[in-house]
């Protein structure tokens, strides 16, 4: 009886973990640290729950527009290359045959064996295979910069909700602290569920994770109880 053979990897949703996780941490430290800072300088729930607002629309937006700026420069220099590429196999299809079968011998492949498959490859999909072999370009690496920026700012409010939602029930003389506590809690779970998703340890994931949180908040907390300032 034959069974078909299926594998799952992780790396075919690194598109959009990475951008969904550093949003959500992003969402998660930005919006506790400036609820800290503000509530160490202010002890009031009506300005520490502004300023956590404006951080919170702000942070979203700042996410998006650096994400879809940043991957659309990646596709931008994916575009050109592979224009490039393309019309090098219309200028010099047999230079570039050599080139491709070179990828293979490289990784241990004989070079007959490495000019047989060059040359299969390029009848099923000359730009594909020089895509994947000589520039690195793959379906699950290809960028996706309206994707990026949409998932960024989405988890980053997501994110930032919680730390919100703990000024509104917190003792005004207490947010500060609530909050922090909250958040490095928050923070655990984010850093767990992001090395899960992505295969990695969970103690190491959320470790990281959780010390990045508590020093940005402590630094934050130090400038407020200090200069008295709105941070």
């Amino acid at each position: 009886m034959n069974t078909r053979h299926t594998e799952h990897h992780n790396m075919s949703r690194i598109g959009w973990l990475r951008a969904a996780v550093l949003g959500a941490n992003d969402g998660i430290v930005s919006t506790a640290s400036i609820i800290v800072g503000v509530a160490a300088a202010v002890p009031g729930t009506e300005e520490v729950l502004l300023a956590g607002t404006a951080g919170l629309v702000a942070g979203a937006m700042s996410m998006a527009a650096g994400e879809y700026v940043s991957v659309s420069s990646q596709s931008d220099t994916e575009a050109a290359d592979l224009a490039k590429e393309r019309q090098e196999l219309i200028d010099q299809p047999e230079e570039e045959l050599e080139e491709l079968a070179a990828t293979f011998i490289k990784r241990g492949v004989e070079g007959k064996t490495a000019l047989e498959v060059a040359k299969q490859l390029t009848l099923h999909d000359a730009l594909g295979a020089h895509a994947r072999e000589e520039l690195g370009i793959t379906d699950t690496s290809t960028a996706r910069p309206l994707q990026a920026a949409v998932t960024s700012a989405m988890t980053f409010a997501i994110g930032a909700a919680p730390p919100l939602l703990i000024v509104l029930i917190a003792p005004p003389d207490q947010i500060g602290l609530i909050v922090s506590v909250a958040t490095l809690g928050f923070l655990a779970i984010l850093g767990s569920l992001g090395a899960l998703a992505g295969g990695a340890g969970i103690i190491r994931g959320a470790t990281r994770v959780t010390l990045w949180g508590a020093a940005a908040m402590a630094a934050t907390a130090v400038v407020g109880s200090l200069f008295h300032v709105v941070v």
